[in-house]
């Protein structure tokens, strides 16, 4: 390991994974940019008159494009690396920024034109999967992984500048700030990033990786698990300002700023379960994790102030649903060949996009025809019950054996 380090001069595993992180959040930053404003753009009436479901709809467009995209955006990074995938999706993502802020915020079609196309900066996750992955030998890649995926703390940069960047500075400043921000790390990107020594290049087509990777019993399994943890983090990040505000009376900055917390919490939570799935295995976290969003979910679905009960359920479910979302890549890394990291991962992730997309709109239809947001909470809750059943019977096994194979 020695060897190929002092052949790459300054390259190292730590600077490729802080190159990574912030890559991750740079773009995760863009992909969230619509959501804090979706509840001002109901209230303003600038987009004509707006329902909890076409406000669910604005914010999870750009969920579902990111998520579906990671499937070949993982694949393409098995096959050409993070030294050319990280900044062709960083300079991409800048198209659909600038569209939003200086041609759609007029008009509701064009924000979800908008929306669709910055699900883009969505895909950036199954690029850094695999890229960290191969950087680090297998006993640390759990805690590694962890770290890359904190840069979905993005949304929280999205959640907490937003808002305000919007009212007080203009409506362009948040995306042409963003913008500039993609194009300054896509430059660095490029000249500084390189793929770990040793990488192995697949040589089978796209379709035929896809299909095999598909087969994997890891896939299916991981799947599921990411659908519950990464896709409950995303739905309430996307979907936590519009129900706070309307559940709790909140303003859209203090409901926003609510939700960075949540986000924070998760963050933080993430690398921690990855670090604690190389001590302690993969299964005691995510079993943990799901136990905990079982209870909390239920309690929420009650409506408890926020001054109390209400705030440790939001915060003890994003501790939970982060270090879930560590666990989970912990696991596929002890159990996947690092040639198909990228492929499997952009399935999951996919997954777990999905998961996040689905939540909202369930909440915003539940919503208009009840007043309620308890029925979606307590699907949630029930969904988590699931999961755990899974996770202990069925993926145990897989952990066990370090089985991949159909």
């Amino acid at each position: 390991m020695t060897t190929p380090r002092r052949r790459q001069g300054t390259t190292s595993p730590l600077l490729m994974l802080v190159l990574a992180t912030v890559g991750f959040a740079v773009n995760f930053w863009a992909w969230a940019l619509v959501s804090p404003l979706g509840p001002m753009f109901r209230d303003q009436g600038t987009l004509g008159e707006l329902s909890e479901s076409d406000v669910a709809l604005l914010v999870a467009v750009p969920v579902i494009v990111g998520s579906l995209g990671r499937i070949l955006v993982g694949a393409l990074t098995d096959r050409y690396g993070g030294r050319v995938m990280f900044p062709l999706v960083s300079a991409v993502t800048i198209v659909p920024v600038l569209f939003i802020g200086f041609v759609a915020l007029d008009s509701y079609t064009l924000l979800l034109v908008g929306g669709f196309f910055l699900g883009i900066g969505g895909t950036a996750f199954a690029v850094g999967v695999p890229f960290v992955n191969a950087w680090f030998p297998p006993e640390r890649r759990g805690l590694a992984v962890g770290v890359f995926g904190a840069g979905m703390g993005g949304t929280a940069i999205s959640a907490l500048t937003t808002v305000k960047l919007y009212t007080d500075v203009g409506d362009q400043a948040p995306f042409l700030i963003t913008a500039v921000v993609l194009a300054v790390y896509a430059a660095i990107a490029w000249l500084v990033l390189r793929d770990a020594p040793g990488r192995v290049v697949p040589t089978t087509s796209l379709v035929a990786r896809l299909s095999a990777n598909a087969r994997l019993a890891i896939t299916w399994q991981a799947c599921v698990l990411y659908a519950v943890a990464f896709g409950g983090y995303v739905a309430f990040s996307v979907y936590l300002p519009a129900y706070l505000k309307t559940a709790h009376g909140l303003t859209a900055a203090d409901a926003s700023n609510r939700m960075a917390g949540f986000v924070v919490i998760a963050v933080v939570m993430r690398p921690v379960g990855g670090w604690l799935s190389d001590r302690f295995g993969s299964i005691p976290v995510l079993s943990a994790g799901y136990a905990i969003v079982v209870v909390c979910a239920a309690i929420s679905a009650g409506t408890p102030p926020l001054d109390g009960a209400g705030t440790v359920a939001f915060l003890a479910m994003a501790g939970a649903l982060g270090a879930g979302s560590g666990a989970t890549f912990a696991l596929i890394a002890q159990v996947t060949e690092p040639a198909r990291v990228g492929g499997v991962t952009g399935l999951v992730g996919a997954a777990g996009g999905l998961g996040g997309f689905v939540p909202p709109l369930v909440m915003g239809y539940v919503y208009g025809r009840t007043d309620s947001y308890a029925i979606g909470l307590i699907l949630l809750s029930v969904t988590a019950a699931l999961t755990l059943v899974l996770t202990l019977t069925v993926v145990r096994r897989t952990a066990a054996t370090g089985g991949a194979t159909a």
